[in-house]
């Protein structure tokens, strides 16, 4: 672990872009001591999460052409602001927060659609690029759309016809869909909001146990007006001018630790991109239970059935989609030690799943596919649907690795034995898949990184076929208490972007010589630019 970045021999890796470079082409130069909202919606904002990339031509496969659509995943104004201090963590406020500094964490999060190029063997920013685009927390329209547009229950004062919102918070997750649109999604984001639902009319049983009215970094009396959030998923087209939400994903709950697959209702048209945009709002949401036999089943999510019924306090499938997470709870599903990335292989049709941790799991909880009590370390799971049918209700499934120390017998990990010392990791969160079926796996540690491996996060590569099945090797390695997140290589699989972001902020107080926490002033690394006038930077590399 050091105050930079470290990649393997052979590989060049290079700052793409970082916190605050411009995103549209009348953006200001990134000023630390003297930002602004309305210069942070055109700048590229904070905590870079989920990278897509889209090839330009949009019909074509180009790999030294295309376009970036990145998420903003949070904030961490310890080392964004002069003077905010030592965070006080995710459900209190800055005691030195103004409504000034929440606006520009408004800005920086959401998600930049940004364009780039490989010129002379280099990737660049394309700066005047007509696609460029910001969406953020703080003034992004968008309009609501599946089963739960216009229903009782999204309409406001702001909006009585339950069909408009602004901005979205929490971008973690992301996907680009076949057809080339960038959807986001937006997690946790209940701690973004303040009030007492105590007595609330329109509280619903899930709200007081989902913790919706705990204080959060943005409580301040001058910040409680701001208008609705979109809380849902976003889709938007490279290009256009509004995003569309579609409330058939978990939403206004905290979402439960389980897997969902959504199946459309009509088939994709690779040959009309425009009748395909209304694709994820038909369908039928599914939920997993797995087997201890290697076969899971998917439960479908449908108003009616297993017990979403009025009896229970769901009305409609629109009440279903609001408040997921308790209907996930109905049937008898199986919580898994925290789900954060799930890719399908197109090679080979089985689907890879990045469970990162669960240290609450107890012996009682134990079962085939989360087989570890105080689970510091996280596992991968391999689904496979029959025929590599993914709409079959039906699949089977099984460990690829367990993760941690493999010569720790405490740990009880489960590598090839080919792995070497370097070569095993914890806590894997995003993953990519290269041509060669090899799985591109991104850890976040987070504050634990002493206790789940006493390394660095990064970038690892793991096969998942052939005699080498299980091994990993140690790819890239990121600077003290940044988290790994992204990683998407372009269709030829020459380049790979990986966004990496909080730098100087996870468990610095055992980064060895600095061994405290970080602040503006103080930070524990100063990556990328290493400049004293600059803070730490989350920003987008690019592995050539």
């Amino acid at each position: 672990m050091d105050k930079t970045h470290q990649v393997a021999p052979g590989y060049s890796a290079d700052i793409l872009i970082r916190w605050g470079d411009p995103v549209l082409p009348d953006a200001p130069a990134f000023d630390p001591h003297g930002q602004s909202a309305e210069a942070q919606r055109r700048q590229f904002g904070y905590n870079n999460d989920f990278i897509g990339y889209i090839p330009l031509p949009l019909s074509s496969d180009s790999s030294d052409h295309g376009l970036l659509c990145i998420n903003h995943e949070y904030t961490n104004e310890e080392v964004m602001f002069t003077g905010a201090g030592k965070d006080q963590g995710r459900r209190n406020q800055h005691k030195a927060a103004t409504k000034e500094m929440v606006d520009i964490e408004m800005a920086s999060h959401g998600g930049s659609i940004i364009e780039t190029e490989k010129r002379e063997g280099k990737w660049r920013v394309v700066l005047d690029s007509r696609y460029a685009r910001r969406i953020t927390a703080l003034d992004t329209r968008m309009t609501l759309s599946g089963p739960a547009a216009g229903e009782p229950r999204p309409r406001t004062f702001a909006d009585p016809t339950g069909t408009q919102v602004t901005g979205t918070v929490n971008n973690c997750a992301g996907g680009i869909t076949p057809w080339g649109t960038y959807l986001m999604a937006a997690e946790n984001f209940l701690y973004y909001f303040l009030g007492d639902l105590e007595h609330h009319p329109r509280r619903t049983p899930a709200d007081k146990d989902d913790g919706a009215s705990d204080p959060d970094t943005w409580e301040h009396p001058e910040k409680v007006n701001y208008t609705r959030y979109g809380l849902l998923g976003g889709e938007t087209m490279p290009g256009g001018d509004s995003i569309g939400v579609s409330t058939s994903t978990p939403s206004p709950t905290r979402p439960t630790a389980s897997i969902y697959k959504f199946v459309s209702a009509e088939r994709v048209d690779p040959h009309n991109r425009a009748a395909n945009r209304d694709l994820l709002d038909r369908g039928t949401l599914f939920i997993a239970r797995f087997h201890p036999d290697g076969t899971l089943t998917w439960l479908p999510l449908t108003f009616g059935t297993g017990g979403l019924t009025p009896d229970n306090g769901f009305h409609s499938q629109a009440d279903v989609l609001i408040e997921t997470r308790r209907a996930a709870n109905l049937p008898r599903t199986t919580p898994m030690d925290r789900p954060e990335d799930v890719e399908p292989n197109p090679h080979n049709n089985r689907v890879y799943m990045m469970l990162t941790n669960n240290s609450k799991r107890t012996s009682a909880q134990v079962d085939a596919a989360n087989p570890r009590v105080d689970n510091r370390w996280g596992q991968i799971l391999e689904l496979i649907p029959p025929g590599g049918d993914h709409s079959a209700e039906t699949f089977d499934w099984g460990l690829l690795i367990q993760a941690g120390n493999p010569r720790d017998e405490g740990v009880a990990a489960r590598w090839n034995p080919a792995t070497s010392e370097n070569g095993w990791f914890s806590c894997p969160d995003n993953c990519a898949i290269d041509h060669w079926d090899r799985l591109w796996i991104a850890t976040d540690q987070g504050y634990n990184w002493k206790r789940a491996s006493g390394t660095a996060d990064g970038l690892w590569a793991l096969e998942t076929d052939g005699a080498g099945r299980g091994t990993g090797r140690m790819f890239f390695r990121i600077p003290v208490g940044a988290e790994t997140c992204g990683p998407r290589f372009t269709p030829d699989d020459r380049t790979l972007f990986v966004a990496v972001q909080h730098p100087a902020t996870d468990g610095t107080q055992y980064f060895p010589g600095f061994e405290r926490d970080s602040t503006f002033e103080d930070p524990a690394t100063r990556w990328p630019d290493f400049d004293p006038r600059m803070p730490p930077r989350p920003s987008v590399v690019v592995i050539t």
